[in-house]
């Protein structure tokens, strides 16, 4: 199972980037897939999450209001629409899907999840 995350880059300040991550290799299911970054220095921190039985969504308060996440439960895929873009939003952004439990505690913590994507580069300009 692999996940592959795409659509950073570089943006000014107050502008928008929309972030998409699939899953390829055999088919499996999960009960919800999520977003986290980590800055230069940092640890990973969580971003936005759904879980997909009742569509319930999870943002970190440092982005809520800004952010938006969706996806496709059947096809395994998440999107992350960025708003309002700040230079502190810059990191590297790494999709993630959970195949068991999915709490709202469990979806804000790294060991919540058992696949993860490579990273996506986002550079926010000041």
């Amino acid at each position: 199972v692999q996940l592959q995350a795409s659509g950073g880059g570089l943006v000014q300040a107050g502008g928008s980037l929309r972030l998409s991550c699939a899953a390829s290799g055999r088919t499996f299911s999960t009960s919800g897939m999520g977003w986290f970054r980590q800055a230069p220095g940092k640890e990973r921190e969580f971003v936005a999450a759904i879980r997909w039985n009742d569509g319930s969504s999870y943002y970190a308060d440092s982005v809520k209001g800004r952010f938006t996440i969706s996806g496709d439960n059947a096809k395994n895929t998440v999107a992350l629409q960025m708003d309002s873009l700040k230079p502190e939003d810059t990191a590297v952004y790494y999709c993630a899907a959970s195949s068991g439990g999915f709490s709202s505690l469990t979806a804000r913590r790294v060991y919540g999840y058992d696949y993860w994507g490579q990273g996506t580069q986002v550079t926010v300009s000041s």
